[in-house]
C-alpha cells in the first residue's frame, strides 16, 4: 500500500446509519448509478434495524471525515453443512481515491470478520470487462467462471 494512502476501514453498527447514507451516496457516484442508490432511501429506522442484524456487514473506508470507499456483504448460512459464507455484494471506492489500497484494506477487513465467525468462504462477482476488479480479485482468490440470472418477482 503507497504510503501516502491515509484511510481507516470502519465496521459500522445500528448506531451508523448517516454513514450508511454516506456509503450509498458515494456507491451511487462510484457506479455512476445515484438513481439506483440515492432515489429511494430507506429510512433511518431501516437503516438502523439492517446494520444491527448479525448477517449484513458494512465498512466504510474513511480520509479525514469523508467516505473515500465502501463495502456491503452478506452472511449466508448454509444448509448442507454446519458453516456459513460471505457474499461480498457491492465494493466501490471514490475515483478520486483509487489505486491506494482501498479496496484491498475493505477485503481484509472482510476476511478478519471472516475469520472471526469461522466463516467458510468469501465470495465476491465482477461484470465481464471490468478490468480493475477482475484483477484485484484474481490476484485474491480463485477465479470461477459461472452464469448469474435475475428471476423477476411475480
Amino acid at each position: 500500500m503507497p504510503s501516502s494512502a491515509t484511510f481507516s476501514i470502519h465496521q459500522l453498527t445500528s448506531n451508523n446509519a448517516e454513514l450508511m447514507e454516506r456509503i450509498n451516496t458515494m456507491f451511487g457516484a462510484a457506479f455512476e448509478e445515484p438513481e439506483h442508490y440515492c432515489d429511494k432511501r430507506p429510512s433511518a429506522a431501516y437503516l438502523e434495524k439492517l446494520l444491527g442484524q448479525d448477517h449484513f456487514i458494512a465498512l466504510a473506508a474513511m480520509n479525514e471525515g469523508e467516505v473515500v470507499g465502501g463495502l456491503v456483504a452478506y452472511v449466508l448460512q448454509k444448509f448442507e453443512q454446519e458453516r456459513s459464507e460471505i457474499y461480498i455484494y457491492d465494493i466501490a471506492v471514490d475515483k478520486r481515491h483509487r489505486r491506494k489500497g482501498i479496496a484491498t484494506a475493505l477485503i481484509s477487513k472482510v476476511r478478519t470478520i471472516g475469520a472471526e465467525r469461522d466463516t467458510h468462504v468469501i465470495y465476491i462477482q465482477a461484470d465481464k470487462g471490468d478490468e480493475a476488479p477482475t484483477a484485484l480479485y484474481s490476484k485474491l482468490g480463485t477465479r470461477e467462471e459461472v452464469l448469474h440470472f435475475d428471476i423477476e418477482v411475480e
